[in-house]
């Protein structure tokens, strides 16, 4: 457990990729079996099903705090820390003598996977006992499920191929046949077994995805070497079906089959691999991305959400077409295939996505700019003669996004970060101007961003927000209406679950407008009047 310990704990503070890419390369290589493949499914949310998760954890460490920490030492320090599994790790009461040796890393795993909860309970009670602060933080980052040291599942797989000289495809083409601890992919990187094999089994093959296009890559490209598709607002998917059974894979490998199975019905009788855009479509148009929110990220889905939220695929390639891979051929070939393929199954809930027409980039720029209106998100440009290749490949595929929308919010809450920012408040809810029935101006929130500001600028914010607290809960701070953020996003749709009645689609921080005062930030019936525009 040290050895994992310590890795957590230095990638939390270390900031380069690069550095990132290099201190997992090294712990794979020199960590024995099976500690290094549970780590690796602790940083690619592949730990077995039987391991406890967040929400059982959380009752867990409820029940051993209260019996065994002192309850207001325990909520102040939280309070401050930010962070449960840090606040225990901190405040756990050291044992006198350590009657047995630190566990390791799969001691931790197998004591961990057995029993009822309540002696699992007591199992964690002993494991945090045997271990330091750092063994115990580490520990209960593992059995939480989310360590959150700022390394991405592709990432981790990345350093498992550049410890053995592998490319990070060998890996991501095998990953949904394997399983934790990953004995015999280690043994296949390092030469001692075969490569392991899929068999029958619907896999996960590396998207190709596409750089954003710039204002220097246009006098590079000639209009003839391209053809140009519309950008849906849905989730990049891949759909994998072989042997009677279909697995939808995100564009990260993740698998969301469970959230779609009349998706997984349309495949059943096929063997093929197809790209394309999940969308949830009503009479043939497409609902805003709010609506394909309520189907993500859920085990299991009620026949009311499949009615209220049917769900489509928008095709945009194929890659294999039952024994035959076609991710070598051109774009142009590939997309003959798939308009024969579909044409002749016709599977239900999908369709191909358009072509767009055009002659010179002049002209595409004129249907670009009626994207926002026509509620597209933008264009795809796609070399003609493309090969489907793992990543982003320069200069084969482009994206061009719509511009963002802005509008000028006022910060009104701010909740402590996690990680390298558990004692900065990094998280922030900002709200728009409403009239009142008093004839005044109340805030009312309308998103909610962590993201687009420098370090430098969040010890700034973070020393404002202390000196503005009106209110705290708990890692959450009501503040006086004062800092006013230029708030960039996607879009605005009606949402029933927010209290102003709108949702941001993907706001960040644009700006900090320091120089404004609040009252001139924007109002509600601002926000409201680009429901629509996006």
């Amino acid at each position: 457990m040290r050895a994992f310990a310590q890795l957590l704990d230095t990638l939390v503070y270390t900031q380069s990729r690069n550095r990132k890419l290099a201190l997992l390369a090294r712990y794979f290589r020199d960590t024995p079996d099976p500690d290094r493949g549970y780590a690796l499914a602790a940083l690619t949310d592949g730990l077995p099903q039987h391991l406890i998760g967040r929400l059982p954890l959380r009752r867990m460490l409820s029940e051993l705090t209260s019996r065994f920490l002192d309850p207001v030492l325990y909520k102040l320090s939280r309070d401050y820390v930010g962070d449960t599994a840090e606040t225990v790790a901190l405040v756990w009461p050291e044992p006198r003598a350590r009657a047995n040796a630190e566990p390791t890393l799969s001691d931790a795993v197998t004591e961990m996977s057995h029993g009822s909860t309540a002696e699992r309970t007591q199992t964690l009670g002993r494991l945090l006992d045997r271990l330091d602060a750092s063994g115990r933080w580490a520990l209960l980052k593992l059995l939480g499920g989310a360590p959150r040291v700022g390394v991405s599942a592709r990432l981790a797989k990345i350093a498992v191929a550049d410890a053995f000289g592998h490319d990070v495809s060998d890996i991501e083409e095998l990953w949904h046949a394997l399983e934790a601890p990953y004995l015999e992919l280690f043994a296949w990187l390092e030469g001692r077994g075969p490569k392991p094999e899929p068999g029958a089994k619907p896999v996960f093959r590396p998207v190709m995805l596409a750089h954003p296009i710039e204002d220097d890559d246009w006098p590079k490209l000639s209009a003839d070497d391209f053809v140009a598709e519309w950008k849906w607002d849905g989730i990049r998917v891949q759909i994998a079906a072989a042997g009677g059974d279909v697995r939808i894979f995100s564009r990260q490998g993740d698998d969301i089959s469970a959230a779609f199975p009349e998706i997984r019905s349309a495949f059943l009788r096929h063997n093929c691999v197809a790209d394309g855009e999940l969308l949830v479509m009503r009479s043939g148009s497409i609902a805003p991305f709010n609506d394909l929110q309520q189907r993500l990220n859920r085990k299991t889905v009620t026949g009311r959400m499949l009615r209220d939220y049917p769900a489509h695929v928008r095709l945009y390639d194929l890659l294999f077409e039952g024994g035959d891979d076609l991710r070598a051929m051109t774009f142009t070939l590939r997309r003959a295939r798939l308009e024969t393929w579909h044409a002749a199954h016709c599977p239900p809930l999908t369709d191909v996505s358009e072509l767009v027409a055009f002659e010179t980039f002049d002209s595409l720029r004129a249907i670009w700019s009626a994207t926002r209106a026509d509620g597209i998100e933008g264009l795809m440009l796609k070399r003609r003669d493309s090969a489907y290749q793992a990543g982003r490949v320069k200069g084969q595929w482009y994206k061009w996004k719509r511009a963002a929308l802005t509008l000028d919010c006022v910060l009104m809450y701010a909740q402590r970060g996690s990680g390298k920012r558990s004692s900065f408040y990094s998280d922030y809810t900002f709200g728009a101007w409403r009239s009142n029935d008093a004839g005044g101006q109340d805030l009312v929130p309308v998103g909610k961003a962590y993201s687009g500001f420098t370090d430098d600028e969040l010890r700034l914010i973070d020393t404002w927000i202390r000196a503005n607290t009106t209110e705290t809960f708990g890692p959450v701070r009501a503040v006086t209406p004062g800092l006013v953020f230029e708030v960039a996003f996607d879009a605005v749709q009606k949402s029933a679950r927010h209290k102003s009645g709108v949702a941001m689609r993907f706001p960040r921080i644009h700006r900090i407008r320091w120089d404004k005062p609040a009252a001139e930030a924007d109002t509600l019936e601002t926000v409201q009047a680009l429901i629509g525009k996006g």
